[in-house]
């Protein structure tokens, strides 16, 4: 991982982003950026005359709060917005370089890994299970 000046290096000293840099910066995808933009109010990037949407670092700031809020802290998409109305909708985070860090450590925490042979177990587990519970009942 890099150091903490390293990584300040890499954010660009402007005040506005496009949709694709806060993907990138946030290793969030775009489509997820859109829908947190039509749940959560608080998240209201400014539009170019031409129409794309400009994050300031503000908004960078409320979706990195909106990650953690969901994908550490395990809030619902109404629990978070309901937390993040209730702090008046000013994202908690501070730091904006750590923040970043943290995401990206939350991105490799949350990725999936591949393992359909347990998957399949689980469910042949969860069939025969199934399958008790309905005996059970059909007993009654």
């Amino acid at each position: 991982m890099a150091s903490a000046a390293q990584f300040a290096q890499q954010i660009p000293k402007k005040s506005l982003f496009r949709i694709g840099e806060v993907s990138r910066l946030t290793e969030t995808k775009q489509f997820v950026l859109r829908f947190w933009e039509s749940e959560f109010p608080m998240l209201q990037p400014v539009k170019s005359p031409s129409g794309h949407r400009l994050y300031r670092r503000e908004d960078i700031q409320t979706v990195l709060a909106i990650k953690r809020l969901l994908y550490v802290e395990g809030f619902t998409i109404a629990g978070a917005r309901k937390h993040l109305e209730n702090s008046d909708g000013a994202a908690p985070v501070l730091d904006f370089e750590a923040a970043l860090q943290e995401s990206r450590a939350i991105t490799k925490e949350v990725k999936p890994k591949a393992q359909p042979c347990t998957h399949r177990e689980q469910l042949l587990a969860l069939q025969e299970e199934l399958s008790a519970v309905l005996t059970l009942l059909e007993g009654e």
